[in-house]
């Protein structure tokens, strides 16, 4: 697998979170990738991370979306690689209705691969909370904690400082697709198989029955946190492999 200094040629990045965090995550590759002549973004979604003061009952899936779109419309961004981490997978897909002939390569880090009129909701691994929230009337679910999400020992604190409350709204929501993300010519799902979930498994598994690069990584769920390294060399391979007509399976770490 090609280390991302041995790129002959520069691309775009553009990683999305997911829930409880922000641009902050993806501090070290967006380092690994920016020192080896790369362009990369990394939009804090609307009420997380250094935006969490813009927390609000208003903020929903359609919100999260618009915020990676509007990326790349005053960007100008084209050919673009868009990855997204857990939740952002709900984010990214929406956004590939809007900017899908902007991207040339979708990943789906650790994430969600929703179907049309599915809710964040439904396939969500802390529904009760969510659910207890709106019994509530909190606009708002408190994070886990780094130790949930299998974060390296040595890493915890530094999560846990930044993790922030994620909305209720954007579960709620139903996303509305057409068959964007299909369209996009190389696709990757990226599976942390430290972090137990049948929902990841079977997200993994669909997408190597659809064609997909498929990797699996001995980490947990923040794998940019925990393997930033391996995952931006994991980047640039999907960006060199010449279609998504043929499941590879790779395993990193």
């Amino acid at each position: 697998m090609p280390t991302p200094a041995e790129a002959t040629h520069p691309h775009t990045f553009v990683l999305v979170h997911g829930s409880w965090h922000g641009a902050w995550c993806w501090r070290d590759v967006a380092t690994i990738l920016e020192n080896a002549g790369h362009r990369v973004f990394t939009p804090t979604l609307t009420g997380l991370g250094e935006r969490s003061h813009l927390m609000s009952a208003t903020i929903n899936l359609d919100t999260h979306i618009a915020d990676v779109v509007e990326v790349f419309r005053h960007e100008r961004i084209e050919n673009a690689v868009l990855c997204g981490h857990s939740y952002g997978g709900w984010v990214i897909s929406g956004a590939l209705e809007g900017i899908g002939s902007q991207v040339s390569v979708a990943v789906f880090l650790d994430a969600h691969v929703p179907k049309d009129g599915e809710r964040p909701i439904d396939k969500s691994h802390y529904r009760a909370d969510i659910e207890s929230a709106l019994n509530s009337g909190l606009v708002s679910t408190d994070p886990p904690g780094a130790a949930w999400l299998r974060v390296k020992p040595e890493r915890c604190d530094w999560v846990d400082a930044n993790l922030t409350p994620q909305p209720v709204g954007v579960s709620l929501q139903r996303i509305r697709l057409t068959g964007a993300r299909e369209r996009v010519a190389k696709k990757a799902y990226i599976r942390a198989t430290d972090f137990p979930s049948k929902t990841f498994d079977d997200y993994r598994d669909e997408a190597e029955t659809n064609g997909w690069r498929i990797y699996d990584v001995r980490c947990g769920h923040d794998v940019m946190v925990d393997e930033p390294e391996q995952l931006a060399e994991i980047l640039i391979d999907v960006v060199a492999m010449r279609s998504a007509t043929s499941s590879i399976r790779g395993c990193v770490g």
